[in-house]
């Protein structure tokens, strides 16, 4: 299982967030994974099976995701910056989603 994953929620539909475009980059912006959601608003495999500790950064494409249901968004992107530093440890990092608002915690 890939070290980081995570899970888009859309909120105001009450359901997966299907079609979320997502990168994975490190501290220096290199880009360390990309993938979509799947059917159930999940990304399992997102990146290698270990990081080293350090800060990564999650980019969400919320524009293509609004788009193609034909609904507007305020945000055109959703950025989270954490820190890992435990090395062992699994970081799931879900996404709560509407168009004119947004959430995240650490997820288990």
């Amino acid at each position: 299982m890939s070290h980081v994953t995570t899970h888009v929620l859309d909120a105001a539909l009450g359901r997966p967030a299907t079609g979320v475009p997502v990168v994975l980059a490190d501290e220096t912006g290199a880009v360390l994974a990309s993938a979509v959601t799947d059917a159930d608003g999940r990304v399992a495999d997102l990146g290698p099976d270990a990081l080293p500790a350090g800060a990564y950064r999650l980019t969400f494409d919320t524009a293509a995701y609004f788009a193609a249901s034909e609904r507007r968004s305020f945000y055109p992107r959703v950025t989270i910056d954490f820190d890992l530093a435990d090395e062992a440890a699994h970081y799931h990092v879900p996404l709560l989603l509407s168009p004119f608002a947004y959430s995240t915690y650490r997820g288990s």
